[in-house]
């Protein structure tokens, strides 16, 4: 077992010889935490580590013990109202009125494996073997109400999995206020938080700041994660690099309104947080009931941001994405909507499409407007069924079409809104989200229907089935284009109506769920007007996402080398678009955008009927190259070399798990006068090994790779350009 339990002491120590995660149970039956970090030797008591002390105006918990203060102790799990005046990790009001608790620890329990959450996402085990898993219940007398903590250790991954189940013994009705899902206290401020935010086209760029006094958040109130803040963030310390250093990463495995905070107290404790929003959030708890939060996963790195990274891309892509397609390397497909917008017929897309077979692209996606009265944004979203005139022998006779080219078939989906000019609307316009007595907010012409009512999902659900029965299509784009704004709900009464984001996000995984179980060989891609919901509880049910709407090559470098903090190049899609860029207007090379592209899951978005004959045949080899290589580009280890926020070039390397193969992407985003001589350190490869570099030839030592670097100097024969890329292929010589 990795999990120690010490009962004099009354110390947990989970490890698995690589990290350690140490915390006890207080004088006042409260979890104090003591250490998580660099693996330390199990011994009897680490006592010596909690740290008393008696501060004038700190309230203390025992009479004689004015030392013992849970203002000044570091805790795993703290309250407000009962000594501790920083920020909580949970509130529970009584039928009273009073937010006071006092859950002390009853029992706990240590078993093989993991648990899973009911309901929501969370990282899994296959065996129980690959983890041990530690639950600490808490109880308070007053209420009669639990409190479970749930830790979870990995065998093969550096990191440790929490959630919280609260559950009403009792006979009132309690009401959950705020429920984080993890909280750690460090015992000092020395550290640099990263975040990755922005917006809409520039999502999850990496930001870097030094911790000071009081509180520096990130959140998300729009009813979706958002791609102003990732649910994600890091401390590392100031001379942590790439490859060098302690880094602690914290991402929260949820899809809705999340809050993750640093808060640095006046004597330097740092207190790590994040879970649900707690604005706009409250849950009765009637007796019998219980509530779960989501899982929070905390990662540990003593080398660097890379270290960190890896962990997460090889503990989401292999124990958080599930299904059929968690390990198979993605089809190489072709989008229509950038190539024909709402602008199509059958007989135009076949065009289309007969152009994508030639070239050897193997599956065709259907987007935006092949449903309903869909022939703009305007209309149609909720009816989910074919548009005779466009199809006049169905999504399953068009399908066919596609099949004798030998393409796969797939199509896009917008399940969670509707227009006011629709059947649906028309029919139910109360299965929106909107407060009655108020104007609802519109965005892109739509509402947000109220997936908080099980009939609502399980309407569209039976809607997108017959879709996907009748089409026999094998891959789904499901998007999701604006926030919740009136956040009510006319099915719940009064004192459900905190519960109305909760329940929406809930209702989403159902649908997933349902379709995923019912529909296991489909490929499902998320997104939400591009990265606004790309974090890891999408990842649980649809094993990549569509990274950003925009397609922009220089611009996806940035939005790529920032996702890649959290999440593996296998969730990450990636198209090779029209030059000039339907976005940013940018011109780029067409050897430029797949550069960038082949760094994903790898797809086209553009008319190929416009492209001259010298184009498509590059295509055609772009496709032959990917689908020799995508195994390597989609599985393996990820490296970043240089970042595009510290200067105007970038770089990173993708390493087969045996090193005997690897792919190096070079970016530079201006084009210098008599540019200087450059090289980049390669990592990963055997320094024992000998390379063949492509398109060289040359054959370079691993050591010489790692230790001397690659040269990107510009060659006398290449033209200037704006913009530059680079890519090359390392195969070890026998």
């Amino acid at each position: 077992m990795s999990v120690f339990y010490h009962e004099e002491s009354r110390e947990f120590h989970l490890t698995n010889g690589r990290i350690s995660y140490i915390l006890s149970i207080l004088d006042n039956g409260e979890p104090g935490h003591i250490y998580f970090g660099k693996a330390v030797r199990d011994r009897a008591s680490f006592a010596h580590l909690i740290e008393y002390s008696c501060r004038v105006m700190s309230p203390y918990c025992f009479p004689d013990r004015p030392s013992f203060s849970m203002d000044q102790l570091r805790q795993e799990y703290p309250n407000f109202g009962h000594g501790d005046l920083r920020e909580p990790a949970y509130s529970v009001r009584r039928e009273t009125g009073s937010t006071v608790s006092e859950f002390r620890c009853r029992s706990h329990r240590i078993s093989r494996g993991k648990p899973k959450l009911p309901g929501l996402p969370a990282t899994y085990t296959e065996s129980d073997d690959e983890a041990d898993t530690l639950e600490l219940e808490l109880f308070d007398e007053k209420t009669q109400a639990s409190l479970t903590l749930t830790y979870t250790i990995f065998r093969d991954f550096d990191a440790v999995a929490r959630s919280v189940r609260f559950e009403n013994h009792g006979t009132q009705t309690l009401v959950l206020e705020r429920a984080m899902s993890a909280s750690i206290d460090f015992p000092d401020k020395d550290f640099e938080m990263i975040r990755l935010s922005g917006t809409w086209a520039r999502e999850r760029a990496v930001q870097r700041t030094a911790l000071s006094g009081g509180i520096q958040r990130i959140y998300s109130r729009r009813g979706c994660s958002s791609a102003v803040h990732n649910p994600f963030l890091a401390l590392v310390r100031p001379e942590t690099t790439e490859y060098s250093g302690e880094a602690y990463g914290f991402s929260l495995v949820y899809s809705g309104n999340f809050l993750a905070q640093t808060e640095v107290d006046a004597f330097d404790v740092s207190r790590v947080m994040l879970g649900i929003h707690p604005d706009g959030f409250s849950w009765p708890l009637r007796p019998g009931e219980s509530f779960t939060t989501p899982e929070a996963v905390a990662v540990y790195s003593d080398s660097g941001l890379s270290g960190m990274s890896g962990v997460f891309h090889h503990l989401y892509r292999s124990r958080l994405a599930r299904g059929t397609w968690r390990d198979r390397p993605r089809p190489i497909l072709i989008n229509s909507w950038e190539a024909a917008y709402f602008d199509f017929d059958e007989e135009k897309l076949m065009d289309l499409a007969r152009r994508a077979a030639d070239v050897g692209i193997e599956l065709f996606v259907l987007d935006d407007g092949w449903f309903g009265a869909r022939t703009n944004d305007c209309a149609g979203l909720g009816d989910w069924w074919y548009n005779k005139e466009r199809f006049p022998n169905g999504l399953g006779g068009f399908a066919r079409r596609l099949k004798e080219l030998g393409l796969d078939f797939g199509f896009w989906i917008e399940p969670e809104m509707v227009n006011a000019d629709s059947e649906l609307y028309r029919a139910h316009p109360d299965w929106i989200i909107r407060d009655p007595d108020r104007f609802p907010s519109l965005t892109r012409n739509q509402y947000v229907l109220d997936y908080s009512r099980p009939e609502v999902v399980a309407y569209i659900g039976d809607l997108i089935a017959a879709a996907l029965r009748e089409s026999k299509a094998t891959y789904i784009k499901w998007d999701m284009n604006r926030s919740i704004t009136e956040c009510f709900s006319t099915a719940l009464p009064p004192d459900e109506q905190g519960t109305v984001y909760h329940r929406y996000i809930l209702g989403v995984y159902s649908l997933y769920e349902r379709l995923t179980r019912e529909f296991p060989n489909v490929l499902f891609e998320s997104c939400a007007s591009g990265g606004s919901r790309f974090d890891p509880g999408m990842l649980y049910y649809a094993p990549q996402g569509w990274t950003s709407d925009n397609t922009d090559a220089m611009q996806r470098v940035e939005i790529q080398y920032g996702t890649s903090f959290v999440y593996p190049v296998s969730s990450m899609g990636a198209h090779v678009s029209a030059s000039p860029n339907h976005q940013l207007q940018r011109r780029s090379s067409l050897s430029a955008r797949a550069d960038v592209a082949v760094f994903g899951t790898f797809g086209y978005e553009l008319d190929l009927t416009k492209l001259p004959q010298e184009e498509l045949c590059e295509i055609a080899e772009q496709v032959a190259w990917m689908k020799q290589h995508r195994a390597l580009m989609q599985f393996g280890d990820f490296y970043r070399l240089r970042s595009p926020f510290e200067c105007a070039e970038a770089a990173w390397m993708t390493v087969s798990p045996d090193a005997r193969e690897a792919v190096v992407g070079w970016y530079r985003f201006r084009q210098p006068a008599s540019g200087k001589f450059t090289r980049v350190r390669l990592r990963g490869l055997d320094p024992d090994a000998d390379y063949l570099v492509q398109p060289s030839g040359l054959v370079i030592g691993g050591d010489e790779l790692m230790r001397i670097g690659l040269s990107t100097s510009d060659l006398p024969d290449e033209a200037p350009c704006d913009c530059k890329t680079k890519r090359f292929y390392l195969s070890m010589k026998e």
